[in-house]
């Protein structure tokens, strides 16, 4: 497959999105008679992205049959083999915009399941043209995107979701409980690890010469990223722990994990982050730097001020296996966290213990579980919850913009920057200039000062590189 059958009118996109105002008119089923699905009760969903995650997103949006995939696109036809046999109707595209501009009078949302640096494009043509958006963590590659996808959300009034699922468990929101009712007091620290990645990271460009696999547009699985030669060690998942595509331990974990700090200790922007690498040796004294790939592991610290009736508290991130130091308070053969991470919250009274996606929230040391009569969520599950992230966005979709999803834009935006702040820093510490003896010079190995409103670091300008990329035409 050729790039050259994929040069496309990204003008004619836009002037299409411009022009079109699609309106959604559902007809509740209590008109038509109880048992009866009327065609409009049912959401018309397009899949960009149909491989890896979206195996599972399409089916649980799909529900059955409760609703409806109209559409399919990938660039990649290995994987899109499975979503095409099971929706043989739904007209298949590789180019999204293609499918945007020729389907969208069918189309009432998009789920958008992708590497991560085509996450941004792809969602906000799709809110552009008025659809709902579900789109895959993190919600965008760079800072600059989380910040235009929430702003785009408001002011096209469409319903949203980001795909970090914990956010509608149960248990994530009995962490939130029990952190906001004062069960351990006030919370100044909070440890947050994974066992990720779980893909290379702190290597090399790959090279070699590669034939173009006939199923693969090249030029469109790059998109927005920088040209480079096709190579296999790019793709399917592996693209996480390249720079110019994936987002790393941070962006992967990341919006699982920080997502139940950010509820529980209601955070917004932070102000300040500084972080520490895994060194990477090719001889001995002599450290490679390899500025494609992420490292191989980091300790990260973010600082957030004090908000509402909470102190300021430092959220410190650890990945590539690193771990915090284990509670005295835990037992010597107790399990700390769980296989894929864990997070620690300490307080003046007390500390929590939580899993992944808040699950299994444990009180230190954990005789206290027995001993105490611990409060029960305060959030009531809402409608949709029971039935899956996927689902609550779905049923929100029908009801309208303002129906709560728990991972709307305007939530998981702020979370994003906040998780790709991290990012800046390891990019930032990696960063180095030559002096006249040839001697390398890491200007940014300090901690840097974060100008949340302006999404701005005030003390090493190079940093901002780092907030927004420049995109390839393609």
């Amino acid at each position: 497959m050729t790039a050259s059958r994929n040069k496309y009118s990204r003008r004619k996109f836009i002037r299409s999105a411009a022009v079109a105002a699609p309106v959604f008119l559902i007809v509740p089923r209590y008109v038509l008679g109880k048992g009866y699905t009327a065609p409009s009760d049912k959401l018309n969903i397009a899949g960009i992205g149909t491989g890896g995650k979206a195996e599972v997103n399409l089916p649980f949006a799909f529900n059955k049959g409760s609703d409806n995939i109209v559409a399919l696109c990938d660039v990649d036809d290995r994987q899109s083999v499975n979503a095409r046999k099971k929706w043989p109707q739904a007209p298949y595209y590789t180019d999204y915009r293609k499918m945007l501009e020729k389907e969208h009078k069918h189309i009432d949302a998009v789920m958008v399941t992708t590497p991560d640096h085509m996450h941004y494009v792809q969602s906000m043509a799709a809110i552009q043209l008025g659809k709902h958006v579900y789109c895959e963590k993190p919600l965008t590659h760079d800072i600059y995107e989380a910040r235009m996808l929430t702003q785009a959300a408001e002011k096209y009034k469409v319903v949203t979701q980001m795909g970090n699922q914990g956010s509608s468990g149960e248990d994530t929101r009995l962490v939130e409980t029990w952190v906001q009712d004062g069960l351990i007091g006030e919370v100044r620290t909070v440890h947050v690890w994974t066992n990720r990645p779980t893909w290379p990271q702190g290597v090399p460009r790959p090279t070699g010469q590669f034939d173009i696999p006939r199923e693969v547009d090249w030029n469109l699985w790059l998109g927005t990223a920088p040209e480079r030669p096709y190579n296999p060690g790019y793709l399917p998942a592996i693209w996480r722990g390249w720079v110019d595509f994936g987002t790393g331990s941070l962006g992967d974990m990341g919006c699982h994990f920080i997502d139940v700090v950010y509820r529980a200790l209601k955070l917004r922007y932070p102000v300040s982050v500084e972080t520490s690498v895994g060194s990477v040796y090719t001889g001995f004294f002599k450290e490679a730097i390899y500025p494609d790939s992420y490292p191989p592991s980091a300790k990260t610290y973010i600082q957030f001020p004090a908000r509402e009736n909470m102190p300021e508290v430092e959220m410190i991130w650890y990945d590539g296996g690193i771990r915090p130091k284990r509670p005295e308070e835990l037992l010597p053969d107790e399990e700390m966290g769980e296989v894929d991470g864990g997070i620690i919250f300490e307080g003046s009274k007390g500390k929590i213990m939580a899993g992944l996606f808040g699950r299994k929230p444990t009180l230190l040391p954990t005789k206290k579980m027995q001993e105490l009569n611990l409060p029960r969520s305060k959030f009531a599950l809402v409608d949709g919850d029971i039935d899956g992230h996927q689902q609550q966005w779905v049923k929100a979709c029908k009801q309208g913009y303002g129906t709560y999803t728990s991972s709307s834009f305007d939530k998981s935006g702020p979370l994003t920057e906040t998780v790709l702040m991290g990012n800046l820093a390891v990019l930032s510490y990696n960063y180095f200039e030559t002096d006249a003896k040839g001697n390398r010079i890491f200007p940014g190995r300090k901690k840097l000062l974060w100008d949340g409103e302006n999404m701005r670091i005030t003390n090493f300008e190079r940093a901002n590189q780092f907030v927004k990329r420049n995109y390839r035409s393609y």
